[in-house]
């Protein structure tokens, strides 16, 4: 039977419309597993995007998926639809090494946010790389090697989320899960040429491993599309708003106010290159013709660097010390640590403290703007090498030039997106974020979706794929 999925490339079709297609019985969850384990084979070992592929599960899955349907029963959103974990989420029966060797035992039950994917009837193909315990922007690591971008194998995917970006970029999976604390989806996302959702704080359980990096952290979709980013949310989230997240992302955002705010974060020496501004640019003139009001407005950060270099220095330091072996951690990510132990709990504290007055600062914007629109990475992606041998303070410093826009984001809280822009002269994805309010995913998918049809991304394929 040919089917609209089957007359373009199956593998970049997304989560949305596989689920759609398993659902209507012209796509069966088998095959497109099957699909994705020999693509997998052929293409990963360029890649290294997965840290584990789960076969033989996968396939058992996909089989329940594929009984599931012919049975008539009640099925998730997600049914049969092939997912990668990224690999500091617990999958029963699986390590999780966080991107180091100083992890300890499998781990005995599924993260909730696992347990969520699996009552909606999702696959799970296996774990997708990281840094050593999150820490970084590029995915390299002495334990598991590095990560490459499909888009470019000399240069970093991203991270932390840099094996979800690389696998679904190169057509390895259908949509991903990602974690941000800094960046970690939203960064990926811009560099492997995707759709990256960082949600409001709380919308995904983090358990068994709340307040990550004490409250910076988020479980979020990395996505083909914006209607793949919602479908995932609507399996996951643990609240939505009315007729859920996909019906959001399907209706049209309406005239929006929104603000351009390309000002630098106090104390960051980023030189935003001239390709992300033209991707900004591009962007506004786009908008524009959509028939929203831009305006242009600074962001109001406050002391956001200060508030999130303390609890990401101090989560760093309390997963080190969680680790099974501490002292197997590379001698960057323990200094990362020790600098972490030198904030001192009252600093913390205070740094926590000051994320309301931090929050109050930058959504004042939001009096003259229902969404914000801010340049996505400074400049192209790091080379893969580019950074090593670094020590922590050097590589934190050339991180925040590269990646700046990103992290006070995570002190307030709100949702934020990134959503692909063109290419530059390489050829490598050019991205902008753009802000949402407080609780206002819809917005940001329902906006995004309405670029995504104006100015589509989903028709390119990288080198590797």
């Amino acid at each position: 039977m040919t089917t609209p999925v089957e007359t373009e490339d199956l593998a970049f079709a997304g989560a949305a419309r596989h689920a759609s297609a398993i659902a209507a019985g012209e796509l069966s969850s088998r095959d497109l597993t099957q699909m994705y384990l020999d693509r997998i084979a052929r293409l990963d070992p360029q890649l290294n995007a997965w840290r584990v592929v789960l076969a033989e599960s996968a396939l058992a899955e996909a089989d329940a998926a594929d009984a599931r349907r012919a049975a008539g029963e009640t099925a998730g959103v997600l049914n049969g639809v092939p997912v990668a974990i990224k690999d500091n989420v617990d999958v029963a029966g699986q390590t999780t090494p966080a991107g180091t060797s100083a992890h300890g035992p499998a781990a005995t039950q599924d993260a909730a946010v696992v347990t969520a994917l699996r009552a909606a009837g999702a696959v799970i193909l296996g774990k997708t790389n990281v840094p050593e315990l999150l820490a970084s922007c590029f995915t390299e690591t002495l334990t598991f090697g590095a990560t490459r971008n499909p888009w470019d194998t000399t240069r970093t995917p991203g991270g932390s989320s840099g094996g979800s970006g690389a696998a679904l970029a190169a057509g390895l999976c259908s949509v991903a899960l990602g974690s941000d604390g800094a960046g970690s989806i939203r960064i990926p996302a811009a560099w492997c040429g995707l759709f990256g959702l960082k949600p409001q704080r709380d919308r995904i359980s983090l358990a068994p491993n709340d307040d990550g990096w004490h409250g910076l952290s988020v479980y979020g979709p990395i996505a083909r599309t914006a209607a793949d980013a919602a479908l995932f949310l609507d399996a996951t989230a643990t609240s939505a708003p009315s007729g859920g997240f996909l019906a959001a992302a399907g209706r049209a955002p309406g005239p929006l106010r929104i603000a351009v705010a390309t000002n630098l974060p106090p104390g960051s020496r980023a030189k935003v290159s001239a390709d992300a501004t033209r991707a900004v640019d591009e962007t506004v003139a786009l908008l524009r013709e959509l028939g929203h009001t831009m305006v242009t407005r600074d962001l109001d950060y406050g002391t956001a660097a200060l508030t999130l270099t303390a609890r990401y220095l101090s989560g760093i330091a309390q997963d080190a010390a969680g680790m099974a072996h501490p002292d197997r951690l590379e001698r960057r990510t323990q200094g990362m640590a020790r600098l972490g132990r030198l904030i001192p709990p009252a600093a913390l504290a205070r740094a926590r403290a000051a994320e309301a007055g931090v929050a109050a600062r930058m959504q004042r914007i939001y009096e003259v703007a229902d969404v914000v629109l801010t340049p996505g990475p400074a400049a192209a992606p790091f080379r893969i090498g580019e950074l090593q041998g670094r020590g922590a303070l050097r590589t934190i410093d050339a991180m925040s030039a590269r990646v700046p826009f990103y992290g006070a984001i995570n002190v307030t809280g709100q949702p934020a997106a990134s959503v692909p822009a063109g290419w530059d002269a390489d050829g490598l994805p050019l991205a902008v974020q753009f802000v949402g309010r407080p609780d206002d995913e819809a917005t940001l998918l329902s906006l995004a979706a309405q670029i995504e049809q104006a100015r589509p991304w989903t028709d390119r394929r990288p080198p590797v794929a």
